[in-house]
């Protein structure tokens, strides 16, 4: 009733899972994630358990291969299963139960394991997989995204859509850089959540991830001035006011040294509107 992609960087610093379904908040159930740790994906008659056993065998130093086999072998109903994992040095596994609905199937690769239940066909797979190896140098959660969207665009899960999310994790890549979680984004129920989830993908870049040095822009005594003058403009007494209140904090400097592009052209489209 799903189709999933567990992937690593290929800088071997995030992994993730991006997973669709006609199934209610796939998210919930499907992916986890630890950075340095690994990925995993568990669904069909989906074992929750196998998140937290998985995460741990590769945190205690297990390959994908060995964790995946020590999950399945004590699990009664391994033939209803269906799991995806990645190790912290790309390596990777994939297990479909022979009991899975048709079709039913998966692809493991160095760095990359694909998987998917009551498809259209195997050319689901087959054209995540594509996509996956189309874009090697891509930032891991545009990367996952392409492919869970070339798999939904071959046919995906022949039931129709409801639901998607996407998980990517690395070092210090939270909000404040205080967890991991780079991206974690859910769209429970929707017509078409692979769409859907591109768009929340936009906002998440947006509002939660710092600014690259190249989208920095200084801010000058001039500049200055005309953020205070758009700011007051917007209701705020000052420029820093604004950016708290519509959280940008994460592309603007703490002490207003600069302003992302992005955000600049937001404040200055604000003052036009």
């Amino acid at each position: 009733m799903t189709f999933s992609i567990v992937g690593r960087s290929d800088d071997g610093e995030s992994w993730g899972v991006a997973v669709a379904s006609k199934f209610l908040a796939v998210g919930n159930a499907v992916p986890a994630a630890v950075a340095d740790v690994g990925a995993i994906a568990t669904q069909a008659d989906a074992n929750v358990a196998f998140k937290g056993i998985g995460l741990s065998l590769l945190d205690e130093g297990a390959t994908a291969g060995v964790a995946l086999q020590r999950m399945i072998e004590e699990d009664e109903k391994r033939d209803h299963r269906q799991v995806g994992l990645v190790d912290v040095d790309g390596g990777s596994a994939t297990h479909t139960g022979e009991s899975c609905f048709d079709w039913a199937g998966g692809i493991a690769e160095h760095g990359v394991a694909i998987q998917g239940n009551i498809l259209v066909g195997p050319e689901v797979v087959d054209a995540m997989k594509a996509a996956w190896s189309a874009a090697p140098e891509a930032d891991l959660g545009r990367r996952l995204l392409a492919a869970l969207t070339a798999g939904d665009a071959a046919g995906g899960d022949k039931r129709g859509r409801q639901s998607a999310a996407l998980l990517v994790v690395r070092d210090g890549a939270g909000y404040a850089g205080l967890d991991d979680v780079a991206v974690d984004l859910r769209v429970d129920d929707h017509p078409d959540p692979v769409t859907e989830l591109a768009r929340l993908l936009d906002l998440n870049d947006l509002y939660l991830t710092a600014s690259t040095d190249a989208e920095k822009v200084p801010i000058t005594p001039e500049l200055e001035a005309e953020l205070d003058r758009l700011s007051k403009a917007a209701g705020y007494p000052y420029f820093l006011a604004w950016v708290g209140s519509e959280n940008y904090e994460m592309r603007v400097a703490e002490d207003a040294s600069w302003i992302d592009r992005k955000v600049l052209a937001i404040i200055r489209g604000a003052d036009q509107g």
